[in-house]
C-alpha cells in the first residue's frame, strides 16, 4: 500500500491512498489519519488493502505531491541512527574522533511533534549555524515490546519512508560537548510525500534495508547517489536496540542516518558535512559552503527502472524565527 496525507486543517491531516504510479489518490474510508492507522493497524489494514486494490484499477483524483504534508505529520517518537560505517569512519578520520563502540549503533531521540512536507520551505534562524541536509531512509513501526529481538522487531515494520534530517553543523559540536543530546542543532525533519508498505519495494526491500540509491541535487546540480544497502545495522536491528529498555509506541519513526558508501569518490554524498570532510582530506580545507537562504536541495529514491516510490523531497531554505 501507498499512503499520503493531505492537509484538512487538522494537526494530523487526512489520510489518502496513492496509486502505484503516484499519479492518483483517494481518501481512506477506513480511517481518517495515518496516526490512527498506526495505532490500530491489524484491525484497519485489511480494509485499506481492498481500497488500494480498487484505486490501482483506476479512479480516484489527481495526486498533487507538492501539496502533501509529511505522511505522518506528527509522531509520538522520532529516533535517528547512524548506521553507515563509511560516514562515521570518515568523520572520525577527519576530526580525530574516538571510534564508535563496537556492536552498539549510534542513535539519538529528536523532535517528533512535527515533520515537514517534502515541498515545504524550511525556515531556519541563521545562515551562521551551518545549515546542512541529511538524506536518509526510515521506517514507521507498530508497537515494539521492550526486549524484542531483531527478528520480532522486523515484523513490526509497517511503512518505509524517505527523510531529510536537517542539521545545524556549527551548533552541533557545542551541544555535543555538554554530554547531553542535541536540541538546537536538530530542527524538524522533512519526509517525502509517500509512505510505502515494504512489499511495494519488491526486491529493493532486502534484509530490512532499502537497496536503492538516494539521488541528491543541490541547487539543480548532482550531489550524490549513494546506495541505501550499506547499513551496518538493519532497521530491525536498530528497532531492537531502541527497544532494549523500553516499549516503542505504535507510530515510532526511525531513521537510518545519512546514506553513505565507502566509494564516496564515485557515488558522492548525502550531506554537506561529508562532502566537506572529503575536501579536507583531499585539499586540507573544506571548499563547499553550508546552505544559504534561497538554496534548494532535492532528493529522491526511485525503483531501479525509474518507477516512482516515495516521491521527492524538494525544498528551499528560508529565513525563519523572529525578525
Amino acid at each position: 500500500m501507498r499512503f499520503a496525507t493531505l492537509p484538512d486543517g487538522s494537526p494530523d491531516g487526512r489520510l489518502h491512498l496513492v496509486s502505484r504510479d503516484n499519479t492518483r489518490c483517494s481518501p481512506a474510508r477506513a480511517v481518517a489519519s495515518l496516526r490512527l492507522l498506526m495505532e490500530d493497524w491489524d484491525a484497519v489494514a485489511p480494509a485499506l488493502e481492498a481500497e488500494q486494490a480498487a484505486l490501482n484499477m483506476g479512479g480516484g483524483m489527481p495526486f498533487d505531491a507538492a501539496a502533501a504534508c509529511a505522511p505522518l505529520p506528527r509522531a509520538w517518537q522520532w529516533l535517528d541512527g547512524s548506521a553507515y560505517d563509511s560516514h562515521g569512519a570518515l568523520m572520525q578520520k577527519v576530526f580525530g574522533l574516538d571510534p564508535n563502540p563496537k556492536g552498539r549503533p549510534l542513535m539519538y531521540q529528536g523532535l517528533s511533534d512535527r515533520f515537514l512536507g517534502g515541498a515545504a520551505d524550511v525556515p531556519l534562524p541563521s545562515e551562521a549555524d551551518g545549515i546542512d541536509f541529511e538524506g536518509e531512509f526510515g521506517v514507521i513501526a507498530d508497537s515494539v515490546p521492550m526486549g524484542s529481538p531483531a527478528g520480532e522487531a522486523a515484523a513490526r515494520i509497517r511503512l518505509v519512508v524517505q527523510i531529510n534530517d536537517w542539521s545545524l553543523r556549527v551548533v552541533a559540536p557545542v551541544e555535543m560537548k555538554t554530554g547531553f543530546g542535541w536540541v538546537q542543532a536538530k530542527p524538524a525533519c522533512s519526509v517525502a510525500p509517500v509512505a510505502l508498505t515494504p512489499d511495494e519495494l519488491g526486491a529493493a526491500w532486502r534484509d530490512n534495508r532499502v537497496d536503492l540509491p538516494l539521488r541528491v541535487t543541490l541547487n539543480g546540480r548532482p550531489f550524490g547517489h549513494a546506495e541505501g544497502r550499506e547499513m551496518a545495522y538493519s532497521f530491525a536491528e536498530l528497532l531492537a536496540h531502541a527497544a532494549q529498555s523500553r516499549d516503542l509506541v505504535a507510530g515510532t519513526v526511525l531513521g537510518s542516518g545519512t546514506v553513505s558508501n565507502a566509494d564516496w569518490d564515485e557515488v558522492g554524498s548525502s550531506c554537506l558535512a561529508e562532502r566537506r570532510a572529503i575536501e579536507m582530506l583531499e585539499t586540507g580545507a573544506p571548499v563547499t559552503p553550508w546552505m544559504r537562504f534561497g538554496d534548494r536541495v532535492r532528493m529522491e529514491a526511485t525503483a531501479r527502472d525509474g518507477a516512482p516510490l516515495f516521491g521527492a523531497i524538494d525544498q528551499k531554505v528560508v529565513k525563519g524565527g523572529r525578525a
